[in-house]
């Protein structure tokens, strides 16, 4: 495995997820779209072709006085 390959390749992807991620959860905050002044948040990680499942959970607020 080429190491710097690798690196170059998982920052690239990391860096579409967050980007893209990020816009979304704002577009849902700035639309109104979320209750109660929080977003439930889930982000899941798959590979179709390896056993890997990685799940990041968080509750953030809307900074509509919710609490952190």
């Amino acid at each position: 495995m080429d190491e710097d390959r690798f690196n170059i390749e998982l920052r690239k992807f990391l860096k579409e997820v967050g980007v893209t991620s990020q816009r979304e959860i704002e577009r849902v905050a700035r639309e109104g779209l979320a209750q109660g002044g929080k977003l439930k948040l889930r982000m899941t990680l798959t590979a179709e072709n390896a056993p890997l499942e990685h799940v990041v959970e968080r509750t953030i607020s809307l900074g509509e006085g919710a609490d952190s």
